[in-house]
């Protein structure tokens, strides 16, 4: 298995890709990383660079092809499903559902409320609903905000948006902060690293979904 990391959690949201490994080691899980690991493109296409997206399709398929492939990222989970070619592709949400319910993380539940934000890549786009909030109740109580799953809203840092227009981005995080403390919860777990970066707010703790799990989950590190 190749643990493909992606550009955000291996150079702005490294805590992600951190606690990543460990879980996956902690699971004994047999993976991988690339130590030249390239760019999925996803950006690239969303913003209209085609012609230099699908170079790095080129590029990356002849090192990811006929391996079983887990990404931090929906945008790239979603990429490297979607507009690449006979690659297997899951999320990490995926895997950590199905190591749970495989024994092979062992859990313990709490009575923390949290929320949960779905991200467009991972939620509308790839229709993974299910498999994060498995994870999440596993461990706490689950509180939905008023939209969620279908008609979650974007919290802005996709697509570009956050690069070329960073108060439109403010803005729309804004709002689902709002729709966030309207839960009267205090930890919101995303399973996205731009959604963790663009929802990141004082006063609120905002988690990765592999964060929250080691930190909340009552994981033997020696299991």
């Amino acid at each position: 298995m190749i643990y493909f990391r992606g550009c955000t959690a291996r150079y702005v949201q490294t805590s992600i890709k951190d606690a990543t490994e460990k879980l996956l080691t902690l699971a004994g899980v047999d993976y991988h990383v690339l130590e030249d690991e390239k760019c999925c493109g996803s950006v690239l296409f969303r913003m209209g660079f085609i012609d230099e997206a699908n170079e790095q399709i080129i590029r990356n398929t002849q090192v990811l092809k006929d391996e079983l492939i887990v990404t931090s990222c929906p945008g790239c989970y979603k990429t490297l499903k979607t507009d690449y070619e006979g690659l297997n592709v899951i999320h990490i949400s995926q895997l950590l559902d199905k190591l749970i319910n495989e024994g092979k993380l062992s859990i313990l539940k709490t009575d923390l409320n949290v929320t949960y934000h779905d991200s467009c890549h991972l939620g509308r786009h790839m229709e993974v609903f299910d498999e994060p909030r498995n994870v999440i109740e596993s461990v706490a109580n689950l509180i939905e905000m008023e939209y969620s799953r279908e008609d979650s809203i974007c919290c802005g840092s996709g697509g570009g948006v956050k690069s070329a227009y960073p108060e439109l981005a403010d803005e729309m995080a804004d709002v689902r902060i709002k729709q966030v403390k309207d839960t009267g919860c205090k930890t919101l777990i995303t399973a996205c690293p731009f959604c963790k970066f663009n929802l990141e707010n004082e006063g609120m703790e905002v988690l990765d979904l592999t964060e929250f799990l080691l930190e909340y989950g009552g994981i033997n590190e020696e299991q």
